[in-house]
């Protein structure tokens, strides 16, 4: 693989880029606002100071970086020659699936179409003509420094196309874990619950929030309390996860609690909107 297309410039979408260019590969990052791709532009570029501050990469590194970016707005501009194609862009099933019904018509015969969503069945994403070549490849934030990679096989996923996958994510630097199609996958199936109860805790006022979290860093030497890391994932994303397994499941220990729901109601999304469990403001 040479060259990737991602799309979706948000926090993931440009971190995704930032480890794919660092690499050598040739990146197009898409996003329908311009706006966004300057800003995506921006926090790569400030990314890689930050790992030629500490030494992990030099200048001429951080310079071919950014020189292996090209940033477009149109879609129908994907380059013929595209090996993959990350879409990340929000965890919305219908956006997605809209998505690839233009992909599936620009994209090449070989080229692997990989979804980074955290939690949405792959096998219900899957383009029904290239359900073999379709994969989750599911990232974790902030994506330049965490090292695992969550690979979800569908069911129609080929052998083939895992194979290099994983081998791609290896070259990265990255650690893939390959695991089976079902809601949450392993990493969201395990952290949402002890989120939610966290928000059920201070929901029922067992405890404040600083207690809870500092229950949860202090006595299970977590580095962050889940009500912090709530704000920092945003708990709209936390809400869509918890939906996505309580309706996959059909269980009810997967139900949102009613103050999550109420706080996205009131757009208090956490760290992006300033206000979450704590003030950022």
């Amino acid at each position: 693989m040479k060259n990737i297309a991602v799309i979706g410039s948000g926090t993931m979408g440009n971190g995704i880029a930032h480890i794919f260019a660092l690499k050598g590969f040739k990146v197009q990052l898409f996003d329908t606002h311009q706006p966004a791709l300057e800003r995506a532009v921006s926090v790569i570029s400030n990314n890689l100071d930050r790992q030629v501050k500490k030494q992990f990469i030099t200048a001429d590194e951080k310079a071919t970086a950014l020189n292996n970016i090209k940033t477009e707005t149109l879609i129908s501009n994907l380059l013929p020659e595209t090996d993959l194609v990350i879409e990340a862009i929000i965890e919305n099933k219908a956006a997605k699936l809209q998505l690839y019904n233009e992909l599936t018509n620009l994209i090449n015969d070989t080229c692997i179409l990989a979804t980074n969503t955290s939690s949405i069945s792959i096998t219900e994403l899957a383009p029904k003509q290239i359900s073999n070549r379709f994969i989750g490849m599911h990232f974790m934030n902030p994506v330049p420094i965490m090292e695992l990679v969550e690979i979800i096989k569908g069911y129609s996923t080929s052998e083939a196309t895992l194979k290099l996958i994983v081998e791609t994510v290896k070259n990265l630097s990255k650690k893939p874990v390959v695991v089976n199609d079902y809601p949450g996958f392993i990493a969201n199936r395990i952290l949402m619950p002890m989120i939610n109860e966290a928000i059920f805790a201070l929901y029922e006022n067992v405890a404040a929030a600083e207690d809870i979290d500092q229950v949860m860093k202090l006595g299970m030497n977590h580095p962050m309390g889940p009500l912090a890391l709530a704000d920092f994932i945003g708990l709209d994303v936390c809400l869509n996860i918890l939906e996505v397994l309580y309706n996959g499941f059909n269980d009810s220990k997967y139900r949102p609690c009613p103050l999550l729901k109420n706080m996205v109601n009131a757009g208090n999304l956490g760290r992006k909107t300033g206000k979450g469990f704590y003030n950022y403001t």
